[in-house]
């Protein structure tokens, strides 16, 4: 019963500062500059994690000025805000999302590079898209596996959105997401999917009914192709985020229920 209360208590909190985000978006966000509006949308993710129940533990160290392609592996609804929370990025998105209710507004304010992947014509599109914007200095962010994941196992990376990466010579950042119990220091799946395809609404009911949950992110060391094609390095960067997933977890104190604070360990 304590769980119910809890997430009828955090949703309710998570839709108010969804919603504010969507005011500000509209009436106050254009008239930011750029750095000023990044870490506008680096705050609203912190608060929209402690609004959720989940505190923020970032190992490594990433990297703060582009031009810089971020790969993570995807395995649940909170990575998207949980890489905004850590560090801004822009990520690579369908463009379908633009037309979603709530979640578009703010995707387009957090800088979503919106892009259509139907064909092969789109595809290439596509990463003419994101070698403009690496040309301009940008940090973009994409999710190999191409669909969410269950957090057990990492599904095969796809190598198209690393071509951008070839073509304007930048180095690519692998970012590992896992979840963690504050209390013992296990890694802990309830965010994730409990089987393909299940409802978001099911595995986000069941997180922010649930205590001392804690979202890592773990930065590797920046690369670039040197030499290898996108089909190779897609596969030596999956090695590389599989390897940090399982770099063991500082067991960390335990936390309170409710918002909960930004830990960072370098």
């Amino acid at each position: 019963m304590a769980g119910t209360w809890r997430a009828i208590g955090r949703f309710a909190q998570m839709l108010r500062h969804a919603l504010h985000g969507v005011r500000v978006a509209r009436r106050e966000f254009h008239q930011l500059d750029a750095p000023t509006q990044q870490r506008a949308v680096e705050r609203w993710a912190r608060e929209f994690l402690q609004a959720a129940g989940v505190a923020l533990r970032i190992e490594g160290q990433p990297v703060t000025q582009g031009p810089v392609l971020l790969v993570a592996n995807h395995q649940s609804w909170l990575d998207i805000p949980t890489l905004h929370a850590a560090q801004h990025c822009r990520f690579v998105s369908k463009a379908e999302i633009a037309h979603w209710p709530v979640v578009g507004r703010l995707a387009s304010a957090a800088g979503t590079l919106f892009v259509r992947r139907s064909s092969r014509r789109d595809t290439q599109r596509t990463v003419q898209a994101m070698v403009q914007a690496l040309e301009q200095g940008d940090i973009l962010a994409v999710f190999p596996e191409g669909t969410v994941g269950t957090g057990r196992e990492l599904l095969p990376f796809h190598g198209n959105m690393l071509q951008a990466a070839i073509d304007a010579d930048v180095p690519v950042q692998p970012v590992a997401l896992t979840f963690m119990d504050a209390r013992t220091g296990q890694v802990s799946l309830v965010p994730c999917e409990a089987y393909p395809d299940e409802a978001m609404l099911r595995s986000l009911w069941r997180t922010i009914g649930t205590a001392h949950l804690v979202a890592v992110v773990r930065y590797g060391t920046p690369e670039k192709a040197q030499g290898r094609d996108r089909r190779t390095w897609a596969q030596d960067l999956q090695a590389q985020i599989q390897a940090l997933r399982h770099v063991p977890v500082q067991q960390a104190a335990p936390q309170p229920v409710g918002p909960l604070p930004l830990t960072v360990a370098k």
